[in-house]
Protein backbone atom coordinates (compact mmCIF):
# COMPACT_ATOMS: atom_id res chain seq x y z
CA UNK A 1 0.00 0.00 0.00
CA UNK A 2 0.99 3.65 -0.25
CA UNK A 3 2.81 4.45 2.97
CA UNK A 4 2.67 7.94 4.45
CA UNK A 5 5.13 9.66 6.78
CA UNK A 6 3.15 9.52 10.01
CA UNK A 7 0.35 7.71 11.83
CA UNK A 8 -1.38 9.38 14.78
CA UNK A 9 -1.45 7.20 17.91
CA UNK A 10 -3.01 8.52 21.13
CA UNK A 11 -1.93 12.10 20.63
CA UNK A 12 1.48 11.45 19.09
CA UNK A 13 2.67 11.42 15.51
CA UNK A 14 4.55 8.17 14.99
CA UNK A 15 6.64 7.26 11.95
CA UNK A 16 4.67 4.87 9.72
CA UNK A 17 7.13 1.99 10.25
CA UNK A 18 7.04 2.43 14.03
CA UNK A 19 3.24 2.33 14.45
CA UNK A 20 3.08 -1.05 16.22
CA UNK A 21 1.04 -2.89 18.84
CA UNK A 22 1.74 -5.82 21.20
CA UNK A 23 0.93 -9.37 20.01
CA UNK A 24 -1.48 -9.71 22.96
CA UNK A 25 -3.48 -6.65 21.96
CA UNK A 26 -7.05 -7.56 23.00
CA UNK A 27 -8.67 -6.54 19.72
CA UNK A 28 -6.31 -8.76 17.73
CA UNK A 29 -7.68 -11.82 19.55
CA UNK A 30 -11.35 -10.96 20.07
CA UNK A 31 -12.23 -8.47 17.33
CA UNK A 32 -13.79 -5.67 19.37
CA UNK A 33 -12.77 -2.39 17.77
CA UNK A 34 -14.54 0.32 15.80
CA UNK A 35 -13.26 2.25 12.83
CA UNK A 36 -14.20 4.70 10.13
CA UNK A 37 -13.44 5.15 6.48
CA UNK A 38 -13.27 8.78 5.37
CA UNK A 39 -11.99 10.32 2.15
CA UNK A 40 -10.21 13.56 1.38
CA UNK A 41 -10.04 14.97 -2.15
CA UNK A 42 -7.66 17.33 -3.91
CA UNK A 43 -9.82 20.34 -4.76
CA UNK A 44 -8.89 23.65 -6.36
CA UNK A 45 -8.67 25.04 -2.80
CA UNK A 46 -6.46 22.22 -1.57
CA UNK A 47 -7.07 18.92 0.16
CA UNK A 48 -10.54 18.65 1.73
CA UNK A 49 -12.07 15.95 3.95
CA UNK A 50 -15.61 14.96 2.99
CA UNK A 51 -18.15 14.94 5.83
CA UNK A 52 -15.53 14.71 8.56
CA UNK A 53 -17.97 15.54 11.36
CA UNK A 54 -20.49 12.88 10.36
CA UNK A 55 -17.85 10.17 10.06
CA UNK A 56 -16.31 11.05 13.40
CA UNK A 57 -19.71 11.07 15.08
CA UNK A 58 -20.45 7.60 13.67
CA UNK A 59 -17.12 6.40 15.07
CA UNK A 60 -18.23 7.41 18.56
CA UNK A 61 -21.71 5.97 18.05
CA UNK A 62 -20.10 2.67 17.07
CA UNK A 63 -17.94 2.70 20.20
CA UNK A 64 -21.01 3.23 22.37
CA UNK A 65 -22.83 0.32 20.73
CA UNK A 66 -19.99 -2.16 21.40
CA UNK A 67 -19.41 -0.87 24.95
CA UNK A 68 -16.04 0.77 24.39
CA UNK A 69 -15.46 4.04 26.23
CA UNK A 70 -13.11 6.08 24.01
CA UNK A 71 -9.91 7.35 25.62
CA UNK A 72 -9.95 10.47 23.42
CA UNK A 73 -12.84 12.87 22.99
CA UNK A 74 -14.65 13.71 19.77
CA UNK A 75 -12.96 17.07 19.23
CA UNK A 76 -9.47 15.64 19.64
CA UNK A 77 -10.13 12.84 17.15
CA UNK A 78 -11.69 15.27 14.70
CA UNK A 79 -8.78 17.71 14.89
CA UNK A 80 -6.22 14.90 14.82
CA UNK A 81 -7.47 13.83 11.39
CA UNK A 82 -6.96 17.35 10.08
CA UNK A 83 -3.48 17.58 11.60
CA UNK A 84 -2.47 14.16 10.25
CA UNK A 85 -3.32 15.19 6.70
CA UNK A 86 -1.50 18.47 7.16
CA UNK A 87 1.79 16.94 8.33
CA UNK A 88 1.76 14.18 5.74
CA UNK A 89 1.48 16.73 2.91
CA UNK A 90 -0.43 14.47 0.55
CA UNK A 91 -0.44 15.23 -3.18
CA UNK A 92 -3.27 12.90 -4.23
CA UNK A 93 -6.66 11.83 -2.89
CA UNK A 94 -6.51 10.30 0.57
CA UNK A 95 -8.29 7.61 2.56
CA UNK A 96 -8.45 8.12 6.34
CA UNK A 97 -8.82 5.27 8.85
CA UNK A 98 -9.56 6.29 12.47
CA UNK A 99 -9.59 3.35 14.87
CA UNK A 100 -10.61 2.90 18.50
CA UNK A 101 -9.40 -0.44 19.80
CA UNK A 102 -8.58 -2.47 22.91
CA UNK A 103 -4.90 -2.72 23.71
CA UNK A 104 -2.55 -4.95 25.68
CA UNK A 105 -3.22 -5.61 29.37
CA UNK A 106 -5.77 -8.37 29.88
CA UNK A 107 -6.96 -11.50 28.10
CA UNK A 108 -10.30 -13.27 28.16
CA UNK A 109 -13.65 -12.34 26.67
CA UNK A 110 -14.62 -9.73 29.26
CA UNK A 111 -13.24 -6.58 27.68
CA UNK A 112 -13.98 -3.73 30.08
CA UNK A 113 -10.61 -3.90 31.85
CA UNK A 114 -8.64 -3.81 28.60
CA UNK A 115 -6.97 -0.43 27.94
CA UNK A 116 -8.63 1.63 25.21
CA UNK A 117 -6.39 3.01 22.47
CA UNK A 118 -6.96 5.32 19.51
CA UNK A 119 -5.12 5.69 16.22
CA UNK A 120 -5.55 7.33 12.84
CA UNK A 121 -3.82 6.30 9.63
CA UNK A 122 -4.13 7.98 6.24
CA UNK A 123 -2.70 7.15 2.85
CA UNK A 124 -3.08 8.05 -0.81
CA UNK A 125 -5.65 5.78 -2.41
CA UNK A 126 -7.52 5.80 -5.70
CA UNK A 127 -10.78 4.12 -6.74
CA UNK A 128 -11.53 1.14 -4.46
CA UNK A 129 -13.21 -0.89 -7.20
CA UNK A 130 -11.01 0.46 -10.00
CA UNK A 131 -11.15 3.48 -12.28
CA UNK A 132 -12.63 1.33 -15.03
CA UNK A 133 -15.34 0.17 -12.64
CA UNK A 134 -16.41 3.77 -12.01
CA UNK A 135 -17.04 4.21 -15.72
CA UNK A 136 -18.07 0.81 -17.02
CA UNK A 137 -19.38 -0.97 -13.93
CA UNK A 138 -18.41 -4.15 -12.11
CA UNK A 139 -19.50 -7.78 -12.14
CA UNK A 140 -21.27 -8.83 -8.94
CA UNK A 141 -22.51 -12.14 -7.54
CA UNK A 142 -24.96 -12.91 -4.76
CA UNK A 143 -22.98 -14.25 -1.83
CA UNK A 144 -23.75 -17.66 -0.33
CA UNK A 145 -23.28 -15.94 3.04
CA UNK A 146 -26.05 -13.89 4.62
CA UNK A 147 -25.37 -10.49 6.09
CA UNK A 148 -24.79 -10.69 9.85
CA UNK A 149 -28.10 -11.35 11.59
CA UNK A 150 -29.56 -8.66 13.82
CA UNK A 151 -30.15 -11.46 16.31
CA UNK A 152 -26.43 -12.06 16.73
CA UNK A 153 -24.55 -8.80 16.22
CA UNK A 154 -24.88 -5.00 16.16
CA UNK A 155 -25.25 -3.96 12.55
CA UNK A 156 -25.25 -0.21 13.24
CA UNK A 157 -21.68 -0.40 14.59
CA UNK A 158 -18.81 -0.14 12.14
CA UNK A 159 -17.06 -2.80 14.21
CA UNK A 160 -14.02 -4.83 13.19
CA UNK A 161 -15.61 -8.19 14.03
CA UNK A 162 -18.57 -7.52 11.72
CA UNK A 163 -16.28 -7.46 8.71
CA UNK A 164 -15.22 -11.12 8.83
CA UNK A 165 -18.61 -11.75 7.25
CA UNK A 166 -17.86 -9.23 4.51
CA UNK A 167 -14.30 -10.49 4.07
CA UNK A 168 -15.45 -14.05 3.40
CA UNK A 169 -18.11 -12.84 0.95
CA UNK A 170 -15.54 -10.73 -0.88
CA UNK A 171 -13.14 -13.67 -1.01
CA UNK A 172 -15.84 -15.92 -2.45
CA UNK A 173 -16.77 -13.37 -5.10
CA UNK A 174 -13.23 -12.71 -6.32
CA UNK A 175 -12.25 -16.39 -6.32
CA UNK A 176 -15.29 -17.05 -8.52
CA UNK A 177 -14.34 -14.39 -11.05
CA UNK A 178 -16.48 -11.47 -9.85
CA UNK A 179 -15.40 -8.12 -8.47
CA UNK A 180 -17.83 -7.72 -5.60
CA UNK A 181 -20.53 -9.58 -3.68
CA UNK A 182 -24.13 -8.69 -2.91
CA UNK A 183 -25.30 -9.86 0.49
CA UNK A 184 -28.86 -10.78 1.43
CA UNK A 185 -30.30 -10.48 4.92
CA UNK A 186 -31.68 -13.38 6.95
CA UNK A 187 -35.09 -12.91 5.30
CA UNK A 188 -33.69 -13.12 1.79
CA UNK A 189 -33.92 -9.41 0.98
CA UNK A 190 -30.99 -7.43 -0.42
CA UNK A 191 -28.95 -5.93 2.44
CA UNK A 192 -25.79 -4.39 0.97
CA UNK A 193 -22.46 -5.17 -0.64
CA UNK A 194 -19.46 -6.25 1.41
CA UNK A 195 -18.75 -2.61 2.23
CA UNK A 196 -21.26 -0.64 0.21
CA UNK A 197 -24.95 0.25 0.01
CA UNK A 198 -26.91 -0.59 -3.13
CA UNK A 199 -29.28 1.47 -5.26
CA UNK A 200 -31.37 0.32 -8.20
CA UNK A 201 -33.35 2.30 -10.77
CA UNK A 202 -36.67 1.10 -12.18
CA UNK A 203 -38.76 3.27 -14.49
CA UNK A 204 -36.84 6.39 -13.37
CA UNK A 205 -37.50 5.65 -9.69
CA UNK A 206 -34.44 5.45 -7.43
CA UNK A 207 -34.78 2.61 -4.92
CA UNK A 208 -32.56 1.67 -1.98
CA UNK A 209 -33.27 -0.61 0.99
CA UNK A 210 -33.87 0.84 4.46
CA UNK A 211 -31.01 0.57 6.96
CA UNK A 212 -32.78 -2.08 9.03
CA UNK A 213 -30.01 -4.57 8.27
CA UNK A 214 -27.16 -2.41 7.05
CA UNK A 215 -24.80 0.27 8.26
CA UNK A 216 -26.24 3.79 8.29
CA UNK A 217 -24.27 4.96 5.30
CA UNK A 218 -23.11 8.56 5.00
CA UNK A 219 -22.54 8.20 1.25
CA UNK A 220 -25.99 6.67 0.79
CA UNK A 221 -27.51 9.63 2.63
CA UNK A 222 -25.54 12.01 0.39
CA UNK A 223 -26.83 10.34 -2.79
CA UNK A 224 -30.39 10.51 -1.49
CA UNK A 225 -29.93 14.22 -0.77
CA UNK A 226 -28.56 14.82 -4.27
CA UNK A 227 -31.39 12.85 -5.88
CA UNK A 228 -34.02 14.76 -3.92
CA UNK A 229 -32.59 18.10 -5.10
CA UNK A 230 -32.60 16.76 -8.67
CA UNK A 231 -36.32 15.96 -8.35
CA UNK A 232 -35.83 12.21 -8.67
CA UNK A 233 -38.57 10.00 -7.24
CA UNK A 234 -37.15 7.97 -4.33
CA UNK A 235 -38.34 4.79 -2.63
CA UNK A 236 -36.88 3.23 0.52
CA UNK A 237 -38.11 -0.36 0.53
CA UNK A 238 -37.03 -3.97 0.48
CA UNK A 239 -35.47 -5.30 -2.72
CA UNK A 240 -35.14 -8.92 -3.82
CA UNK A 241 -32.20 -10.11 -5.85
CA UNK A 242 -34.41 -11.02 -8.82
CA UNK A 243 -35.64 -7.43 -8.86
CA UNK A 244 -32.03 -6.37 -9.27
CA UNK A 245 -31.80 -8.71 -12.29
CA UNK A 246 -34.60 -6.81 -14.07
CA UNK A 247 -33.85 -3.25 -12.97
CA UNK A 248 -32.75 -0.59 -15.44
CA UNK A 249 -29.65 0.49 -13.49
CA UNK A 250 -27.84 -0.48 -10.32
CA UNK A 251 -24.90 0.94 -8.42
CA UNK A 252 -23.02 0.67 -5.14
CA UNK A 253 -22.19 3.60 -2.88
CA UNK A 254 -19.73 3.97 -0.03
CA UNK A 255 -16.77 6.05 1.10
CA UNK A 256 -14.37 3.65 -0.60
CA UNK A 257 -16.61 2.64 -3.52
CA UNK A 258 -17.90 6.21 -4.09
CA UNK A 259 -20.54 5.66 -6.82
CA UNK A 260 -19.72 2.47 -8.72
CA UNK A 261 -22.12 1.10 -11.38
CA UNK A 262 -23.06 -2.59 -11.38
CA UNK A 263 -22.93 -4.05 -14.88
CA UNK A 264 -24.20 -7.52 -14.00
CA UNK A 265 -25.46 -9.62 -11.10
CA UNK A 266 -25.13 -13.41 -11.17
CA UNK A 267 -24.36 -13.27 -14.91
CA UNK A 268 -27.57 -11.30 -15.60
CA UNK A 269 -26.74 -8.07 -17.42
CA UNK A 270 -28.17 -5.00 -15.70
CA UNK A 271 -29.86 -2.71 -18.23
CA UNK A 272 -27.57 -2.50 -21.24
CA UNK A 273 -24.54 -3.53 -19.19
CA UNK A 274 -23.17 0.02 -19.02
CA UNK A 275 -23.32 2.90 -16.59
CA UNK A 276 -26.92 4.08 -16.65
CA UNK A 277 -28.13 7.63 -17.30
CA UNK A 278 -29.25 8.38 -13.73
CA UNK A 279 -26.23 6.61 -12.28
CA UNK A 280 -23.96 8.85 -14.38
CA UNK A 281 -25.81 12.00 -13.31
CA UNK A 282 -25.65 11.07 -9.62
CA UNK A 283 -22.01 10.04 -9.89
CA UNK A 284 -21.04 13.32 -11.57
CA UNK A 285 -23.00 15.32 -9.00
CA UNK A 286 -21.32 13.41 -6.17
CA UNK A 287 -17.84 14.07 -7.55
CA UNK A 288 -18.70 17.74 -8.06
CA UNK A 289 -19.48 17.91 -4.34
CA UNK A 290 -16.42 16.10 -3.00
CA UNK A 291 -14.11 18.02 -5.33
CA UNK A 292 -15.57 21.34 -4.17
CA UNK A 293 -17.25 22.22 -7.47
CA UNK A 294 -20.73 22.68 -5.94
CA UNK A 295 -20.92 25.60 -3.54
CA UNK A 296 -24.31 24.47 -2.22
CA UNK A 297 -22.66 21.46 -0.59
CA UNK A 298 -19.37 23.07 0.38
CA UNK A 299 -20.31 22.87 4.07
CA UNK A 300 -19.57 19.13 3.81
CA UNK A 301 -15.89 19.84 3.14
CA UNK A 302 -13.18 20.48 5.73
CA UNK A 303 -10.21 22.10 4.00
CA UNK A 304 -6.66 21.36 5.09
CA UNK A 305 -4.83 24.69 5.10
Amino acid sequence: MNEAKYIWMDGELVAWKDAKVHILTHTLHYGNAVFEGTRAYQTTKGLAIFRLQEHTKRLYNSAKIVAIKPNRDYEEMLNAQIELLRVNDFKQNVYIRPLIYLGYGVMGLYHKKAPVKSAIAAWEWGAYLGEDGLKNGIKVCTSSLRRNSLNSTFGKAKAAANYLNSQMAKYEAIENGFEEALMLDENGFVAEGTGECIFIVRDNVLITPPNDNSLESITQATILEIAKKMGVEIQRRNITRDEVYICDEAFFTGTAAEVTPISSLDHRVIGDGKRGKLTKELQEAYFDIVYGRNSEFEHYLTYID
